[in-house]
């Protein structure tokens, strides 16, 4: 009998999760099912059931998705999406007979998802180095935050405490010319007047500010239990789309510093960028990666390793093979009209 997953909303390159499940080795057969609010969604056409996502507030949206796990009789829910507060409600997807492949502790989740919470904790961990930062809510504070890091000789960036990924980054240059914004190559710079001038007197969401990290930067793709780290890959973002996938020590102690302290389980993802030849941490994501399918290419089929981990507990890892380099190829992709 097929089991059935469910993706809610997510990333395209989610695309390559779903075909790497669909081809595990153990020849299980599975009948995927994935939402997603837009309707042209590279995900909707990889999918057995595909449905459009509706807009909804937290509340609502956690109703929707135990209302779908009941209704389709979902055996693994695989979420990108509201993580943490489907940790907090995972009693009720288990009644429905749903296994969901999130960490169950929801206030892990939210320090890990929160950067200047997350620095906290791991602040004191052996071997990992934490970059120079402030978090500020005011346009005075933000001023301070600055100058201190530019006394200690920094160059400085910011972005959302909270968010995800490359959004709201950027790095500042001092007094820039505006036409050098608007014609230049890059839409990650900003003045420092710039920011000041738009945070105003509004009080705003947590913001980072911090030292500029200018060297090679990683991606480690982890699998896990709570109790141990099953498999480690570091990505190296070489250029463009290329990455290589390197047999790097340092940063495979890291990850496990990292796993030591916080106890993630399943997929994870420890984000690092150089400095003087020092790895400093950028974030975490408690969840797969949006390049998890490049790292796949060492052998490590981590979208159905944590599947099978999540049904049975157990899974066997061959060892990674490094020194693979990627990239990410567009593929056609027939659109199909939606049921």
């Amino acid at each position: 009998m097929k089991k059935r997953i469910w993706f809610n909303r997510t990333f395209s390159t989610a695309y390559h999760f779903i075909d790497m499940i669909r081809t595990n080795p153990d020849g299980l057969d599975f009948e995927f099912y994935v939402t997603h609010p837009k309707r042209y969604s590279v995900m909707l056409q990889n999918a057995d059931v595909a449905e459009i996502e509706p807009s909804l507030s937290i509340p609502e949206y956690i109703e929707y998705c135990v209302q779908f796990c009941q209704k389709h009789q979902i055996d693994i829910f695989f979420p990108n999406y509201r993580l943490v507060e489907i940790a907090k409600h995972i009693d009720r997807f288990e009644q429905v007979g749903t296994s969901v492949l999130v960490c169950k502790d929801a206030d892990l989740l939210e320090t890990v998802s929160d950067k200047g919470k997350l620095f906290q904790a791991l602040r004191d961990t052996p071997g990992l180095h934490i970059p120079d930062y402030f978090i500020v809510n005011t346009s005075e504070q933000f001023k301070i935050a600055y100058e201190k890091l530019r006394e200690k000789g920094h160059k400085v960036c910011f972005k959302p405490a909270s968010g995800e990924g490359g959004a709201g980054f950027h790095i500042i240059e001092e007094h820039m010319n505006p036409l050098d914004k608007l014609l230049g190559s890059s839409n990650q710079t900003i003045a420092i007047e710039e920011v000041l001038s738009i945070i105003g007197d509004q009080i705003v969401d947590d913001i980072m500010v911090m030292e500029y990290l200018d060297d090679w930067e990683y991606s480690i793709d982890c699998l896990a239990t709570e109790e141990e780290l099953i498999a480690i890959v570091p990505r190296k973002k070489v250029e463009g789309r290329i990455r290589l996938l390197e047999d790097n020590q340092a940063l495979i102690d890291l990850a496990k510093a990292v796993h030591e302290q916080l106890r993630l389980p399943y997929l994870f993802n420890v984000q690092v960028k150089y400095k003087n030849g020092v790895p400093k941490l950028l974030e975490i994501n408690p969840r797969a990666s949006g390049g998890l399918h490049s790292s796949c290419l060492s052998g490590v089929n981590f979208p159905y390793l944590a599947v099978k981990l999540l049904l049975s507990g157990k899974v066997e890892v061959a060892a990674p093979k490094f020194g693979v380099y990627a990239t990410h190829i567009e593929k056609e992709i027939v659109l199909r009209q939606l049921l």
